[in-house]
């Protein structure tokens, strides 16, 4: 498996995603500093939300062999600024969250469009809690 760096806000859901993906309890654990394990990197919120601290994003992506923006269907937010992925010299991936709380498709579209703003160019909507599309995103990160 790839080198995962995974990018969002507070409460986007990495850490959740990260214990799903690596077929653990799924249990609150608020990531407090950039954690490496295995083969993912948790990066704290606080990151993307102080935009004083991108740079450590952009520095720590060098470990990584695909860097993963996640976008929450509950977070309406404009989160990544136009062209985002354009600071990070690896492949870029976005991930749509918490699509089991979406109250229609609008919501995951609205995500979408969000993600490919900030440059992505391919987008999966999953959810962690329910396991929906966790397979398509594994193959994804092989």
């Amino acid at each position: 498996m790839k080198r995962i760096m995974l990018i969002g806000p507070i409460g986007s859901g990495k850490t959740t995603l990260t214990q799903r993906l690596k077929n653990q309890e799924i249990k609150y654990n608020k990531t407090q500093a950039i954690e490496f394990f295995d083969n993912f990197i948790d990066t704290p919120g606080e990151y993307m939300e102080h935009h004083q601290m991108l740079n450590r994003l952009q520095m720590t992506s060098v470990d990584a062999d695909l860097v993963v923006l996640l976008q929450s269907v509950i977070d309406q937010r404009l989160i990544y600024p136009a062209g985002f992925c354009s600071m990070f010299s690896k492949p870029t991936l976005g991930v749509i969250t918490k699509i089991d709380k979406a109250n229609s498709s609008k919501d995951i579209d609205y995500a979408r469009k969000m993600l490919t703003v900030a440059g992505v160019t391919k987008t999966i909507a999953v959810s962690a809690v329910t396991n929906q599309n966790i397979n398509k995103l594994r193959l994804e990160l092989e």
